[in-house]
């Protein structure tokens, strides 16, 4: 006899995709959206991360693990006070913590602060200087214990507000009076992952100079520490051979005091490496056709850990889930202390979490997993309603060359459509371009595909986790390759009998809603999109750009081709229904290219909506705003192309020339 939970599909409801009912909101969704931005160890070993709020308009706050099992998280942050730094403009590294001393950036004023969180006044103080406004950053800083004072990266927008200066600085954490930051190293275009060994002794940091982003080419650096606490020499680890283009990263000291880092040195992946200080070598640790860690969008990430014992260092690495049996298939980040490794990750059916894993003494086996923090604690109770994703792998226009996505077939337990119809599609174009789609649990994804929608999340050549020349096929090449990539996946589903083919809609963020607007203009795939703060001018981006991406859009696209690669330039060639969202107070995408597509296709006499939101940056961080985004996408496919009626209660917004 069936159980309970199983239901025979003769007792499912019949209704045309697209239509059908789903427990998986736009606000649970929206709830889900919760990130971790970094977490580190108090003197006590618990556990203290930092985690956005889009239920309290983004604000960013760090939460302390509770002392005992069962008991709540407890908040550190004043409500007064936002835990944030705008360094490089994605931030990272906004804060950390030595003993009993927090030291993070607030983001309102981004000077950074003190707190002794178990004293009776843990009210945190400002220890660097008042500039009358957000004009110096500091981000991913550490302790220096020898010197009593906080080494970090400082971005300083005093004389330039367009091109910044980047040094690595300290600051001392003694005196009662605030002091002007110490320049410890300067001279190049960033910094990153300034970090002490153990005795205070010598100083490794990462650099890079312009046209380069971080991943293009870098430099890995030690320099060693005077008696006044200056770098008084300094060697060249890594990316000095000009025959070798590399990219060095996330360099740690391990507590011997060797420097273990990650370079793309193995056939362009990033792999483990350690420096061999008494011979002037660099040897491979572990070398894998894998990647290790991902584009530094953001500082302060933590891809690899060290455990330790008596008699050796043990390396566990943040994507070795063969070694360690954990429930996560994708890792972001990982700390460890004595026998506990935290490891935030996510896989197909758990939402991004951070999990304490208790190990066994020989370190090599799990003997516990626990889930601390979840971006969606209710998740479990929806999880008959999980479309599992399936990697596949279609043709590109480039003869013998592949390319990747992630797809996702409709999926709810109470729903079929009849078998003559075959389901609308939805293709998302990720961001930066040098992201990746990683087949991980989104509510955001599972809120189509349990309506009836088939998704896919294409991992367009360009993107990461495939190896250095897989990344570089977008160089010069933005606006085709992923372009090419996106239509042919589509294509592929069609073909493949998975998909509608009159019914294909295409959505993405930042330079996906680039990828977006390029597909809707340069091809005829696709019926509808939605780009949510998307590119439209390339001219006018790269005028506007701030530092760390001034170069950028020459790289992806190349001096002469910035016209003929803009959609804003030819909207004669748009043919099909565009929803755009757009936040206000976006400063790496200008909220007039938007609007100026907008008016264009308006005047064009194409369906056309236009959704802005009053303080949202680059990237919506209010939960009532990303709900909203999410519903009037659903509702605007289904007006325009989808030829069925929502089953959720939406008021859509006005679309131009269509109501």
């Amino acid at each position: 006899m069936a159980s309970a939970s199983q239901v025979s599909i003769t007792d499912k409801i019949t209704a045309p995709y697209g239509s059908w009912k789903s427990p998986i909101t736009a606000g649970l969704v929206s709830g889900s959206e919760k990130r971790l931005e970094g977490f580190a160890f108090d003197s006590h070993g618990r556990l203290i991360w930092l985690e956005s709020r889009p239920s309290e308009s983004g604000r960013v706050v760090l939460v302390r693990e509770p002392e005992k099992p069962g008991d709540e998280p407890t908040d550190i942050t004043p409500e007064e006070l936002s835990v944030r730094t705008t360094a490089q403009e994605y931030g990272g590294g906004a804060f950390n913590i030595s003993g009993d001393m927090l030291v993070f950036s607030n983001s309102e004023d981004q000077r950074l602060y003190k707190q002794i969180i178990d004293s009776e006044d843990s009210t945190p103080v400002p220890f660097t200087p008042d500039y009358g406004g957000p004009v110096v950053r500091y981000a991913d800083g550490v302790f220096d214990l020898h010197f009593n004072r906080y080494v970090s990266v400082r971005e300083d927008h005093r004389g330039n507000s367009v091109h910044p200066t980047t040094e690595i600085v300290s600051i001392g954490l003694s005196e009662d009076n605030i002091q002007e930051p110490k320049v410890l190293v300067s001279g190049n275009d960033f910094y990153a992952f300034p970090r002490m060994d153990t005795k205070g002794e010598r100083l490794a940091w990462i650099e890079w100079s312009h046209p380069n982003m971080h991943w293009d080419k870098a430099e890995l650096w030690v320099g060693y520490i005077s008696e006044s606490g200056d770098v008084c020499k300094r060697i060249l680890v890594a990316g000095s051979n000009p025959s070798l283009v590399e990219s060095p990263t996330e360099p740690k000291w391990s507590s011997k005091g060797e420097l273990f880092f990650i370079t793309d040195r193995n056939k362009g992946f990033w792999n483990i490496y350690k420096w061999i200080e008494h011979k002037s070598e660099v040897q491979a640790v572990y070398s894998l056709d894998a990647e290790f860690t991902r584009p530094l969008w953001v500082l302060g990430m933590s891809s690899y850990a060290f455990l330790q014992s008596n008699e050796q260092t043990n390396m566990k690495f943040g994507t070795l889930c063969q070694r360690i049996d954990v429930s996560f298939t994708y890792i972001t980040d990982i700390i460890s202390r004595d026998n506990l490794l935290y490891i935030e990750g996510a896989s197909a059916i758990n939402p991004l979490s951070l999990a304490k894993v208790a190990l066994d003494d020989h370190k090599s086996k799990a003997v516990d997993f626990q889930i601390i923090w979840s971006s969606s604690s209710d998740s479990e109770k929806y999880k008959s309603y999980f479309s599992l994703p399936k990697l596949i792998e279609f043709p590109t226009d480039v003869s013998g060359q592949n390319a990747y996505a992630y797809f996702y077939p409709p999926c709810n337990p109470d729903y079929q459509a009849s078998q003559e119809e075959k389901p609308p599609l939805l293709l998302e174009t990720h961001g930066g371009p040098t992201d990746e789609a990683r087949g991980a649990l989104n509510l955001g994804i599972q809120y189509w595909t349990s309506r009836g929608w088939a998704f896919v999340d294409v991992n367009y050549g360009g993107s990461t986790g495939y190896g250095r020349e897989y990344r570089e096929r977008l160089l010069g090449s933005w606006g085709i390759v992923d372009v090419n990539d996106c239509c042919r996946c589509a294509n592929f589903l069609v073909d493949d009998g998975k998909v509608d083919g009159e019914r294909l809609c295409i959505t993405g963020c930042s330079a996906g809603g680039y990828t977006t607007l390029a597909t809707l203009a340069f091809r005829e795939t696709f019926k509808a999109g939605a780009s949510l703060f998307g590119i439209a001018d390339l001219n006018s981006l790269r005028a506007e750009m701030h530092k760390f991406e001034s170069h950028y859009i020459s790289n992806l696209v190349g001096e002469n081709a910035l016209f003929e690669r803009s959609p804003i330039n030819f909207v004669d060639k748009f043919s099909c229904p565009i929803i755009l969202f757009q936040g206000l107070e976006d400063t790496v995408v200008n909220p007039e290219q938007a609007r100026k597509i907008y008016l264009a296709l308006k005047k064009k006499g194409l369906p056309v909506a236009l959704v802005e939101y009053e303080g949202e940056p680059h990237g919506f961080r209010k939960a009532e705003n990303i709900k909203f985004t999410l519903e009037q996408q659903m509702v605007f496919f289904a007006r325009t192309v989808g030829h069925f009626t929502v089953a959720d209660e939406i008021t859509p917004v006005r679309i131009e020339n269509f109501d």
